[in-house]
């Protein structure tokens, strides 16, 4: 299993931005989840490589841009217009899926350790 290192989170004012990357190469789908304390770990973005098709959950259409560079092998998750609602641990995720099944399952076996974000009223 190949050791996937998340980096970028932080803390920000709601309405700021963050980055966050994901150091994995060597699958052909790719998402981010999060979890706020007390909820459950929810999808958030996916990312068919194959295709560079993309999915994103209803909450942050709009606000995030989940992209994928070959070159650094580095997977990304763009979060603009943060909100306080934002705030979780954020989780990359690897698989080999294909297709619709890949955008749309949220199953992914292959995990980060995680980085906190927090975003503040």
């Amino acid at each position: 299993q190949v050791e996937m290192v998340e980096s970028g989170g932080g803390s920000v004012q709601a309405g700021g931005s963050l980055r966050l990357s994901c150091a994995v190469s060597g699958y052909t789908c790719m998402g981010w989840f999060r979890q706020a304390p007390g909820k459950e770990r929810e999808g958030v973005a996916a990312i068919y490589i194959g295709a560079g098709s993309t999915y994103y959950a209803d909450s942050v259409k709009g606000r995030f841009t989940i992209s994928q560079d070959n070159a650094k092998n580095t997977l990304y998750l763009q979060m603009n217009s943060l909100k306080p609602e934002d705030t979780a641990m954020y989780y990359c995720a690897a698989d080999r899926h294909h297709g619709n099944y890949c955008l749309q399952s949220w199953d992914f076996a292959y995990w980060g350790q995680g980085t906190q974000v927090t975003v503040s009223s």
